[in-house]
């Protein structure tokens, strides 16, 4: 052996030799020693008595311990016990003692008595002595330390640093069964899966070793016999000795699922209310069937779920009146939206599916199809209840796709009607549906259906306002005497509401023309319905050949009772009753829908003369040939169903070539470009190049319509859009005959000679004698019924008009002569004879005209002799 080697015995006793670390249980207790000798006095004194009862050790050794230190009222008791103890009898009791004798300082103290054998064989004692208040403190620590170990309602276990259980207290053991003594030497890994096993087991060499502490560790497990699986919460923290010594790691754990799943529901329920909310806000924006199937989706994914789809009825989307599905489900659908968060292209359902050649195939967005009427999403639309389509890892219903864990298969019900039926569909790793998604999503099927029904219904009713509003337009391209028409009409987008705006080509006597433009106030079915009213008086009232501003006034008091609350007579007075029952009245609702501007103009092609009124409208434009467009100033009234003001007119000389613009405010005012600014693009657009070809020769009017809206903002669908233009032409000079005769007989056959030469001019020999019988008619008329000069005036264009003037008032009337009456035939001959005639007031008398058609070889004419027959 090695020099200074040690051997094995010593390096034993070395180890048992060695000083205890402090804070051992000796430390606590404070321990202290003396003895007795046989005559029972004190032969031995520790330096640990003296500290602990506080007598030096001369102050002992020697004395008699009852004399001595004892008081003297129980000095007789003490005299007796060490009797006994000097007899060879253990005794274990508390004394009360006093310290050095006129010190005034007590004591109790805790002494522990062995009989001894002294050296002649007289007995003797060794006392342990021990201070009974530290013993108290540690019973008292010991009892708090078992009753928070034992009797904690949360789990306790002591790990030791072999991180193997030392100690579990009775409520661990109660949840994992046996006694608490059972789990001293086990490991995390026999209660928890290997996963969550080494998590624990890495927390707690992290706490050993660091001596941080780790809270709110979250654990996931079960117990025996109860297969829920549980969710427990764990604080782990270090356990040191009094010197600082690491002893093992405490663990608290305490089951928190039930915790857990109110959290979750509370999470779900928030979940839920926030897709509502989002729902509330985002489904229903549009009048679109199929936008309003895709918003929906747009809340669902992937807030709720990782696939859904829409599919409505085809005949909700076709228009059809009739109810959209028939009872068993097996209507035709069309796929209208489709939305996935883990694929682009839709997913084979078995359960829905729809056979195709014996072979599943994907429904694609577009796609009409049906469901089998097996499957479940019939039976939920046969139903009207929502149906749970489970996973294919489930025995309990049909295999879905491959990635599909659950499918719900929810009828989209508006006003106990089924427009259609939505899914959604959740992967697997995902919850599966429960209660509450089902309910959600009925709830969000719902509303998103009464959005759908609601577009529905808009639809439909916007097609039959659009449907009246075209009724009550011109039907394609007017045409007019000395005018060169084109027109426009732009109904807004299909989120705006039926418009009021309406244009008309009105044909008047002498081949004049009334152009009318005009727009009623307010959207919708309504406004389309005083539109056509209003156009429908405008008509009227032409055709009575008033001037622009008598028919403006007249066409006023028509809409003021239009618009005028029942049993009223219109007017001022129903006006402002309405304004007082303020605007949510009933009246005061129809007097503002009935409002409407409107600007007439009358043109005579052969003076080339208009005559314009207007009624609150937008002022016409003229572009003159080589000119800039010019906007016509003419006196601008209040608008129709106003009341109160007169109307003005004035007369503008058209010259040939020259462009007239008729329009509405939809054409230059929008959201994004004010009135002024719009109108200035207005008249740049009707004057920039090119409005004359190469040649020199006018563009066609119709290219100059697309040129103005192209170049104008007519997308915004704000508004509806008419757009009027008439390029001036005129009667050529020899189109024209105009004779004046005097108020003498004699006139009758110098007419009826000017009429003959005129229209043999003009190649219309078919037509002279019947334009000479009733030219003689009409002339006789005027000699006899009216007054002064007589002039008369022949017209050749699409038809053959002749005019006869006189200064009377009294104006023809029509009526039928009876057999033996020699008089009165004449007007009826005029009317058989003739394709029209009437009679108008002018400035200073009446004129009355006939019009006859020209010869085009196809239809014959009216035989002047048959005619004057049957009037017999």
């Amino acid at each position: 052996m090695p020099a200074g080697a040690e051997t094995p015995d010593e390096t034993a006793a070395a180890t048992t030799w060695q000083r205890h670390p402090p804070g051992s249980i000796y430390d606590y207790i404070q321990v202290a020693s003396f003895s007795l000798g046989p005559d029972g006095r004190i032969e031995q004194w520790s330096d640990r008595a003296a500290e602990l009862l506080g007598i030096p050790a001369h102050a002992a050794i020697g004395k008699d311990p009852i004399e001595a230190f004892v008081p003297g009222e129980l000095r007789d008791l003490g005299y007796r016990k060490i009797a006994e103890i000097m007899d060879g009898r253990e005794w274990v009791g508390l004394v009360p003692f006093r310290a050095i004798e006129g010190s005034g300082a007590h004591g109790l103290a805790e002494v522990y008595v062995m009989p001894t054998r002294a050296e002649g064989g007289g007995h003797g004692a060794l006392c342990i002595v021990v201070d009974v208040r530290a013993l108290r403190s540690i019973e008292t620590d010991l009892a708090a330390s078992q009753a928070v170990f034992g009797q904690s309602p949360m789990g306790f276990l002591l790990f030791g640093t072999d991180l193997k259980i030392l100690r579990a207290n009775a409520r661990f053991a109660a949840v994992f069964g046996g006694t608490a003594e059972s789990h001293r030497g086990c490991s995390p890994s026999d209660y928890l899966s290997r996963v969550e096993a080494e998590r624990l087991t890495v927390a707690l060499r992290q706490v050993l070793e660091t001596g941080s502490p780790v809270t709110e560790l979250q654990l996931v497990g079960s117990v025996p016999g109860d297969p829920e699986r549980r969710r427990w919460s764990v604080n782990l923290f270090r356990l040191h000795s009094a010197a600082g010594r690491p002893i093992g790691v405490a663990g608290l754990g305490t089951d928190v699922t039930r915790r857990r799943n109110a959290e979750r529901e509370a999470a779900s329920a928030r979940r839920n209310l926030a897709l509502l909310n989002a729902a509330g806000a985002r489904i229903g924006n549009s009048l679109d069937l199929e936008t309003t199937a895709r918003e929906l989706l747009d809340v669902a994914v992937p807030q709720f779920c990782d696939l859904a789809s829409v599919d409505l009825y085809q005949g909700l989307l076709t228009g059809d009146e009739a109810p959209p599905g028939l009872a068993d489900g097996s209507a035709e659908l069309r796929r209208v939206a489709f939305a996935s968060a883990v694929s682009d292209a839709p997913v084979v359902i078995s359960a829905c599916g729809v056979p195709e050649d014996g072979e599943l195939r994907p429904i694609e967005v577009g796609a009409v199809h049906r469901y089998p009427f097996t499957s479940p999403c019939a039976s939920a639309l046969r139903t009207a209840q929502a149906r749970v389509i489970p996973g294919q890892d489930s025995d309990d219903g049909p295999e879905l796709g491959a990635v599909v864990q659950s499918t719900l298969a929810v009828p989209m019900v508006a006003h106990d009607t089924v427009v259609g039926l939505a899914q959604f569909s959740r992967t697997k790793g995902s919850e599966p549906f429960g209660e509450r998604d089902t309910a959600l999503a009925i709830e969000l099927a719902s509303r998103a259906a009464v959005c759908i029904d609601n577009a529905r219904l808009y639809r439909r009713e916007h097609e039959r306002a659009l449907i009246l509003q075209r009724s009550l337009l011109p039907p394609g391209d007017p045409e007019a005497a000395g005018l060169d028409i084109a027109c426009r009409y732009l109904p807004g987008n299909t989120a705006t509401e039926v418009g009021g705006d309406w244009f008309d080509v009105i044909q008047l006597p002498g081949h004049r023309t009334a152009l009318v433009v005009g727009d009623v106030m307010g959207r919708g079915l309504r406004a389309a319905v005083a539109m056509g009213e209003l156009r429908t008086a405008v008509r009227t009232l032409a055709l009575l050949d008033l001037e622009p501003a008598e028919v403006l006034s007249a066409l006023d008091e028509i809409a003021r009772g239009l618009g005028a609350p029942a049993g009223s007579h219109g007017g001022t007075s129903a006006s402002r009753a309405a304004s007082r029952n303020g605007p949510g009245d009933a009246a005061s609702d129809l007097s503002e829908v009935y409002l409407a501007t409107c600007v007439y103009a009358v043109y005579d092609p052969v003076t080339r003369r208009c005559t314009f009124a207007n009624a609150g409208h937008l002022p016409p434009v003229l572009v003159e040939p080589g000119e800039s467009a010019l906007m016509l100033e003419v006196p601008t009234g209040m608008p129709l169903g106003v009341g109160g003001e007169p109307f003005e007119e004035i007369e503008v000389d058209l010259p040939d070539g020259g462009v007239l613009a008729l329009y509405t405010d939809g054409l230059v005012e929008s959201r994004d470009h004010p009135l002024d600014e719009g109108l200035q693009d207005f008249r740049t657009a009707l004057t920039q190049p090119p409005l004359a070809s190469a040649e020199g020769a006018p563009d066609p009017l119709e290219d100059l319509c697309d040129q103005v809206l192209d170049t104008l903002d007519t997308h915004h669908g704000e508004d509806d859009i008419a757009l009027l233009m008439a390029r001036v032409q005129g009667l050529p000079a020899d189109s024209v005959g105009d004779w004046k005769l005097a108020p003498e007989p004699q006139s009758v056959a110098r007419a009826r000679e000017q009429a003959r030469g005129q229209l043999i001019a003009w190649g219309m020999e078919s037509l002279v004698d019947t334009t000479e019988l009733l030219v003689s008619e009409l002339v006789t008329n005027a000699l006899r019924y009216g007054e002064g000069e007589i002039r008369l005036r022949l017209l050749l264009d699409r038809t053959l008009v002749c005019e006869v003037w006189d200064g009377g008032l009294v104006q023809p009337r029509r009526r039928r002569a009876r057999d033996t009456d020699e008089g009165g035939r004449g007007l009826q001959l005029v009317g058989l004879l003739s394709a029209g005639w009437g009679s108008r007031r002018t400035p200073h008398g009446k004129t009355v005209w006939f019009e006859l058609a020209l010869p085009n070889g196809e239809s014959a004419s009216v035989d002047p002799v048959e005619a004057l027959l049957s009037l017999y």
